[in-house]
């Protein structure tokens, strides 16, 4: 059987986007069971109220709901368990430095199998003001006019 290629995209996060102004963006491994994998390959996650935290030296994923699978037994996993996230120590210490040193937190972005490996794309990021949630949301509207009247008038 031929190996899995490409990336398949299981779970974004659109809410991080609009509550958070990403400042840098990193690729995690993370530490599975059986059943979360077999849960993963059939489409199902939430990444909405996720977050990763340091302790020891090491990442963790955590509040990321993944859903039982429903053909498993009694070797189901607990659906917001804590998860291992897999990153070089070199990244782990850059992350940690700019989170405790600017204030900034870690979310995940995206939940997707790379060669058939699952990836997360965790982001350092800072909150945004409601201010600024509403200035970003009246820019994109703004440009959506804009892209409409050219197109509009380019159709004549």
């Amino acid at each position: 059987m031929p190996r899995e290629q490409g990336r398949k995209v299981v779970a974004t996060n659109r809410k991080a986007r609009h509550d958070y102004l990403i400042e840098d963006t990193f690729e995690a491994g993370i530490v599975l069971t059986g059943t979360e994998v077999k849960s993963l390959r059939a489409g199902r996650a939430s990444l909405v109220d996720g977050f990763a935290s340091i302790t020891d030296e090491e990442m963790w994923l955590e509040n990321v709901h993944i859903p039982e699978y429903s053909q498993g037994t009694w070797t189901n996993h607990a659906v917001r368990r804590k998860r291992k996230l897999l990153l070089h120590r070199a990244e782990i210490l850059k992350i940690s430095n700019a989170v405790l040193g600017q204030g900034l937190t870690i979310v995940p972005l995206q939940l997707y199998f790379k060669d058939g490996r699952a990836k997360v794309e965790i982001a350092v990021a800072r909150g945004k003001k409601q201010y600024d949630k509403r200035h970003a949301l009246r820019e994109r509207q703004d440009r959506r006019e804009a892209e409409r009247a050219m197109s509009h008038r380019t159709n004549r």
